[in-house]
């Protein structure tokens, strides 16, 4: 089965989601009319990242009568889309978040685990933690998504693996940091570095879409990629341009690559739970 995925990385208005809505449609129309099955934005895609008190009022939630996801669910319906956002719950709390849309429907919503608070970055100010990490069923088979910072952490892709994603969906506003004697920001090439290795250590593939262009003050470095499930490169979209990208995708590559390495068929889930439990137990009794 093959998979052809897009990425769009684009350069986002700040606070202004309706002007984002137009070039979201414009790039679901243009990867829909190149073949593309999938295309994924970046974070915050909707609404620009540095929100700060502009939070409340760019929130919207996934529905069908939400004036910014209606078009998005129609056009969904040619071709599946993952767009960033920020998400209002019931309770008037306000989540970074990502949207699977497929056939018309919200399939999945991720809301954002991990939430810098060290260097340049301070969502904990701004946005509530989501507290879930689950794969979901797509068309194409079981994928899961994680947004920026909860990627740095090893435990939600690990969780993910466990839960039967095959397809890793990466999404950042990521800014460049590190000047050095090398040819690439430290900040590209620690996240191209972890992304390689996911693929590598679950088997599986992994596709992250990052965005492009400046923000208060921030320079947004792009450079997507999708690995393979021996953590070869597919596909690199350039750094600092806004554009479209797409990946083929041959699925037959989970099967023989984990004929090969079956590190999923050899791993130890209930050691894992006895080992995490005793570690939790040791730390709640003070020993």
């Amino acid at each position: 089965m093959k998979l052809t995925l897009g990425m769009a990385q684009i350069n986002t208005v700040l606070g202004k989601p309706e002007e984002n809505l137009e070039k979201h449609l414009q790039f679901a129309h243009q990867a829909a009319q190149s073949g593309a099955d999938l295309l994924i934005f970046p974070e915050l895609s909707l609404t620009g990242y540095v929100l700060q008190d502009l939070t409340p009022a760019v929130a919207h939630r996934p529905r069908p009568d939400d004036p910014l996801f209606r078009p998005l669910l129609q056009a969904s319906q040619k071709i599946d889309l993952l767009v960033g956002f920020v998400e209002e719950d019931t309770r008037n709390r306000f989540f970074i978040a990502a949207a699977y849309l497929s056939a018309g429907e919200v399939r999945h919503v991720h809301r954002k685990v991990y939430l810098p608070t060290y260097g340049l970055f301070d969502e904990g100010r701004f946005f509530a933690w989501g507290d879930a990490i689950q794969a979901f069923e797509t068309r194409f088979g079981r994928a899961g998504v994680l947004i920026c910072e909860d990627f740095w952490h090893a435990s939600p892709p690990y969780l993910l693996w466990l839960d039967g994603a095959d397809l890793f969906l990466f999404t950042s506003a990521s800014p460049g940091r590190g000047l050095n004697s090398a040819p690439i920001l430290e900040s590209a090439r620690w996240v191209e570095h972890i992304n390689r290795a996911y693929a590598s250590l679950f088997t599986a593939f992994v596709a992250h879409t990052n965005r492009v262009g400046y923000e208060d003050g921030l320079n947004f470095w792009g450079g997507s990629t999708v690995f393979d499930p021996n953590g070869d490169l597919i596909v690199q979209a350039p750094y600092f341009e806004e554009g479209l990208t797409l990946a083929e995708l041959d699925l037959n590559q989970l099967h023989r690559t984990r004929a090969r390495l079956p590190l999923l068929r050899d791993e130890r889930t209930a050691l894992v739970q006895r080992e995490l439990n005793r570690i939790l137990t040791s730390r709640t009794s003070g020993k």
